[in-house]
């Protein structure tokens, strides 16, 4: 068990990520301790119940309350009323940080309401599952999943204990500024979640295909779709209206290659679509051989045994 890197950090929201930090700094001794805020009496219970918090709060401010570290793990959407709430609260040095898939549009939410002496460096953590609340979160969710955070103007020796405790949760931890956080995300993550929405939209709209078809036919590709299209509603609502910009210029690549496909499907030009896809099956053999992923149906993303 690791020495506390910080002596209380509040949660504000406790859903899978902010869950999963608690059982994590449980787990290895990287808190002395967690307080935490949920909106619902139900889940500020839980999560006593499960025990990654030690205390838990009706108000964001009462758990923000001298905590050296304050993580936002609200929707992105909310985060801007939630720093207004705690701001006055902040002890002097403390440091905030967020879990949002967004950056410049929490950067700009967030910061006009820390005062000089509060530390703010925005961070992501690159790991989940399509589940959600405070009974989906396990202490090994961050291992070897990449962490990022944005120093900005923080001083030195706060981001590198922030990047302690995510190392010390297991996350691989790197460095970037939010411009190119927000266009790196829309790639990876923002603009898969559409499209797999979308398609599952699409299934919806078939009429001449029933649900119970849909259901017990699901190949591998559907099912897949499906398990990012279940994620969370409200925060993919707000990822899409706060990565806008980025969004749109990755769906019109998108769109453009999709368009050269149609043609090569359409003129029969298996020579291209094997080319194509063989150069697409390299990226993904990739993420596999970096540890991000495995070959598994289940993405790699059942819970570890914790014993």
């Amino acid at each position: 068990m690791s020495a506390p890197i910080y002596d209380r950090v509040a949660l504000i929201g406790l859903g899978l990520i902010a869950s999963s930090m608690g059982h994590a700094m449980k787990k290895w001794g990287l808190a002395r301790s967690i307080a935490g805020h949920a909106k619902t009496e139900a889940t500020r219970a839980a999560a006593l119940e499960l025990g990654f918090c030690d205390e838990v709060f009706a108000t964001a401010a009462e758990a923000a309350d001298g905590a050296d570290l304050v993580v936002l793990a609200v929707p992105v959407g909310a985060m801007g009323a939630v720093a207004a709430e705690i701001g006055p609260h902040l002890k002097l040095g403390a440091t905030v940080t967020d879990v949002g898939s967004v950056k410049q549009a929490v950067i700009e939410a967030v910061a006009p309401h820390l005062r000089a002496g509060i530390e703010f460096i925005p961070g992501h953590p690159l790991a989940g599952t399509e589940h959600s609340g405070p009974r989906s979160g396990f202490a090994t969710l961050f291992q070897n999943r990449w962490c990022l955070i944005i120093p900005g103007e923080a001083s030195p020796e706060a981001v590198a204990r922030l990047r302690a405790l995510w190392e010390g949760m297991g996350s691989n931890v790197e460095e970037m500024d939010a411009a190119h956080h927000d266009l790196v995300l829309a790639v990876t993550s923002h603009t898969p979640h559409l499209i797999a929405y979308t398609m599952v939209g699409v299934a919806d709209h078939l009429r001449r295909v029933t649900e119970s078809e849909i259901i017990k036919y699901s190949a591998a590709g559907f099912r897949d779709f499906t398990r990012i299209a279940a994620s969370d509603p409200t925060m993919w609502r707000d990822v899409f209206l706060t990565n806008k910009e980025a969004t749109l210029d990755i769906l019109g690549r998108f769109t453009e290659e999709l368009f050269m496909l149609q043609r090569a499907i359409r003129m029969g030009d298996g020579e291209e679509l094997f080319d194509y896809f063989t150069r697409t099956r390299a990226i993904r053999r990739g993420i596999i051989e970096a540890g991000q992923d495995t070959a598994a149906p289940d993405f790699g993303r059942t819970k570890v045994d914790e014993k």
